[in-house]
């Protein structure tokens, strides 16, 4: 029986994916009208490229790359595509991705690893809360590799807490995978409706697009209501339609595993050095083993930081810490820098507040503005002001400064958050120029 790479120890890892790195670049120099043209501009010699270190002799690609040359990316004759797949347009206007039967297969066996490392076996029985259609490539690569490890998956889609718990009554799955936030309305909906939610068949929850944990891997304030209410086992996963793969942890939750066959990890600071293990930087990929539309040191634009110690598991390969923010979603709000993750955590301690929504902007002097919607089922105005007081408070403590804040009826905000047109909850609103 082959080893798994993430079980070999770093110098062996390092050395196979240099290996996988050659490959890469030979693939690109010879198919990729993009990266072709950017080696010959660049006067960039691939053969030069021999470790991991030398990659920071080749420029970053970007979103705006990806926008302005989209076609450009692509490998393949389009006779050969057998799936397009688009970004959700977190960070600009969507990006489309063309995928091969390969490229199927990879995300197929990439899911495998994920889900085998959160605890699923053959057998086991995913209910999948997330939509596996409008061109969303992570819908589609759950179902596949749910199929490659042998396991059963139940594709109920987002949200309509009545028609998920319907399924999970007939169906009786172990695993449930979607967004955290919408964990609390399904609680919500078990309590309002008698459902003995607490002994259903439900044992393990993933959450997808949102963390669970803060960055010492303790829980946080999401994680903590729902574990409060809900003991089941949660593990928390970092993905993109980019990278074309899933980090997700395993049982002892210490960073999601990156896995050293499909991908290539660096973590940047301010000056687009790579930063020491275990600080903060930004998330740089490299894709290995994509056919139809591979990246080369991609910036996500994601914040986290690399763990390079065994992890009890026994798994040597890296892990990534829960993301802190996003690069182009960093705030400098009266003289303090936030990421709407951390206003995010005190807003999920908050009892009263059914759901809510955050708006950055400019103020009058063009500094960061920060704005919290605040969904309440009956907006009270005299009761309101000193719920409004009191939370300034805890914002002032948590995190040294309170934002603005605005009282709006939560069913009203409810339908800016869950737009048809979005795959995700709209939880934050940049409306500062681009930069």
């Amino acid at each position: 029986m082959i080893k798994d790479i993430e079980y070999e120890n770093p110098e062996i890892i390092k050395a196979f994916q240099e290996e996988k790195l050659a490959v890469a670049l030979a693939y690109l120099k010879d198919h990729s009208p993009y990266y072709s043209r950017m080696f010959s501009e660049k006067n960039i010699d691939i053969s030069r490229i021999k470790t991991l270190e030398d990659l920071q002799k080749i420029p970053f690609t970007e979103k705006k790359d990806l926008q302005l040359f989209n076609w450009d990316f692509l490998c393949c004759d389009r006779s050969r595509i057998v799936d397009y797949v688009t970004t959700s347009g977190t960070l600009g206007e969507p990006v489309t991705f063309a995928c091969t039967e390969k490229d199927l297969q990879r995300l197929a066996y990439n899911e495998k690893k994920s889900f085998t490392c959160a605890g699923l076996r053959p057998g086991s029985v995913l209910q999948l809360m997330t939509t596996i259609d409008k061109r969303f490539m992570a819908g589609l690569a759950y179902f596949l590799g749910i199929r490659e490890m042998g396991a059963s998956i139940i594709r109920v889609g987002n949200g309509i807490p009545e028609l998920q718990w319907d399924t999970i009554q007939r169906l009786k799955p172990d695993t449930i995978m979607c967004v955290p936030s919408f964990i609390p309305r399904l609680i919500q909906y078990a309590e309002e409706h008698g459902i003995d939610y607490r002994n259903s068949s439900i044992r393990k929850i993933i959450g997808i697009g949102e963390g669970m944990r803060d960055q010492q891997f303790n829980l946080n304030l999401l994680g903590q209501r729902i574990k409060e209410k809900w003991d089941v086992e949660l593990y928390a996963t970092y993905s993109s339609t980019e990278m074309g793969a899933t980090f997700s942890e395993c049982e002892y939750g210490m960073g999601g595993h990156v896995h050293p066959e499909l991908i290539i990890v660096e973590i940047i600071g301010e000056d687009d050095r790579p930063v020491k293990d275990g600080e903060v930087g930004e998330i740089v990929v490299t894709t290995l083993g994509v056919e139809g539309m591979p990246l080369l040191r991609f910036r996500t634009g994601d914040m986290a930081a690399k763990r390079t110690e065994q992890c009890r598991c026994g798994r040597w390969s890296y892990r990534l810490t829960p993301l802190v923010g996003r690069k182009n979603n960093m705030i400098k709000f009266k003289g303090t820098t936030l990421y709407p993750p951390m206003i995010v955590d005190v807003l999920d301690n908050c009892r009263h507040i059914a759901n809510y929504q955050l708006i950055l902007s400019l103020n009058e002097l063009g500094n960061d503005d920060v704005t919290v919607r605040l969904g309440l089922p009956e907006p009270d105005p005299e009761k309101d002001s000193s719920f409004v007081a009191e939370l300034k408070n805890t914002f002032r403590a948590k995190i040294r400064v309170a934002p603005n804040i605005e009282i709006v009826k939560a069913d009203i905000l409810a339908r800016d958050i869950f737009r048809d047109t979005s795959r995700k909850p709209i939880k934050v609103v940049d409306l500062r120029p681009k930069k």
